[in-house]
């Protein structure tokens, strides 16, 4: 937290903290309603991330939003459904038909989907900043709302950086997991949610074409002479460009969590695939690489003193599935509308009125469905549970469809059939802390 002591290298109507699918769907739907908006991203465009790079429809329909052309020809991937295997049971199920959502998902490389995005954003208008570190929030000494950001910009080691301000009385974090700005701010993890980590390699391979995102429910560790189911998944994504996407998620809820490598985890995992499948190490395109998973409403409030939080930044990774994309792209579409509308508003009062009602929405939205998710989380997390879950669930079609929607988040809100209702009807009545 710093006065001013830097050049002010640019103004604007909204600052947005990371150039991910969070940051970049914000900056695009401010700038599409006419505002001014500063994207910093601290890395060079294209850049790395972890993640399974299978998009489910729920981020499919974000993508459609923000015009973004998702043909095969622009080199997206489409699939159908997931493939479950578990228990003995491979079972297909496809994505369901409804009003809200199209009935396919995507698989594209965050090499270059992140860009994309960024990209989309500067086409709307906003001003996109690379190599540009944001360093911490700059405060109004005499109401303590933020009214920008320092930040380094430039290449080479930090220290040689050149040392900037951005102003604006409104800073967006899309900064990630670690989201160092909400710390900065007094924004701290909430212990009481759920934590997951996702670990993922490529490798050259023979199915990378797939029709369906692929998903094995039984990861068992196997150290010490016996065997434990883990909580979690393992998931193979065909990427279409002759590689697949090979990895595995897991939660904090069992004890091993913490002492678990899950780079050798990975391995084992991958060494009994079918030879013919090339999950080999001499067919391995990219190192293991790992990410942190902040799930359900992690750090809040998700509104305070002129900062708001989107995507992994707020803690809004689906606790059922570890999906973040979409609703990062969510929340960033969602607080920008917030945004637009107290901008619109004529006093500083009405300002803060509308800006409040952020946190709100987003309980609103999700709330009742992430406090489902930690409840499943804490179930999962018993063996006993998951193994009768794994061995016994997938025999029964109907029952998976029904688990397909509630995992995915995947209903209509108004009407829809039985299964909608019945999930809507949970989420409705379920707290939404």
């Amino acid at each position: 937290m710093t006065q001013q002591t830097a050049t002010v290298e640019a103004e604007a109507d909204v600052i947005v903290v990371g150039a991910g699918p969070a940051g970049a769907a914000t900056a695009y739907h401010l700038a599409r309603a006419g505002l001014d908006v500063l994207l910093l991203e601290k890395s060079q465009f294209p850049r790395e991330k972890v993640c399974g790079d299978g998009l489910t429809p729920r981020a499919t329909k974000q993508l459609v939003d923000m015009g973004i052309d998702i043909s095969e020809e622009a080199g997206w991937l489409r699939n159908k459904g997931l493939r479950i295997i578990g228990g003995g049971v491979r079972l297909e199920l496809d994505w369901p038909e409804l009003a809200s959502f199209p009935d396919y998902g995507l698989v594209r490389k965050r090499a270059d989907f992140d860009e994309l995005l960024a990209r989309q954003a500067e086409k709307a208008g906003a001003k996109l900043h690379e190599q540009c570190t944001v360093t911490g929030p700059v405060l109004d000494e005499r109401t303590g709302r933020v009214v920008g950001v320092t930040a380094r910009i430039g290449e080479g080691a930090a220290k040689d950086r050149r040392e900037v301000e951005f102003r604006a009385p409104l800073v967006v974090a899309a900064d990630g997991n670690s989201t160092r700005l909400s710390l900065a701010m007094g924004l701290h993890r909430r212990e009481d949610r759920p934590m997951g980590v996702a670990y993922r390699t490529y490798f050259t391979s023979p199915r990378s074409n797939d029709d369906y995102l692929e998903s094995w429910l039984e990861l068992w560790d196997r150290r010490g002479g016996q065997e434990k189911l883990l909580p979690g998944y393992g998931w193979i994504f065909g990427m279409g460009d002759g590689t697949s996407n090979v990895g595995l998620g897991l939660l904090n809820t069992t004890a091993a969590f913490k002492d678990i490598d899950y780079r050798e985890l990975l391995k084992v995992w991958c060494a009994g695939m079918p030879e013919e499948w090339g999950y080999t190490p001499e067919n391995m395109t990219e190192p293991i690489r790992g990410a942190a998973l902040p799930m359900a409403f992690n750090r809040q409030p998700h509104y305070t003193r002129g900062f708001l939080l989107v995507g992994d930044a707020g803690g809004m990774v689906n606790p059922f599935n570890g999906e973040g994309i979409a609703y990062a792209m969510e929340s960033g579409q969602i607080a920008a509308g917030v945004i637009v509308q107290a901008l619109a508003r004529q006093t500083d009062l009405g300002r803060e009125r509308a800006l409040e009602a952020y946190p709100k929405i987003l309980k609103e939205v999700y709330g009742g469905y992430y406090s489902l998710g930690r409840a499943f989380v804490k179930a999962i997390g018993n063996p006993l549970v998951m193994r009768m879950a794994a061995q016994h669930g997938l025999t029964h079609p109907m029952l998976m469809r029904f688990v397909l929607k509630l995992l995915a988040n995947l209903t209509d809100p108004q009407g829809g059939d039985a299964m909608d209702r019945i999930i809507n009807g949970l989420a409705k009545v379920a707290p939404r802390a």
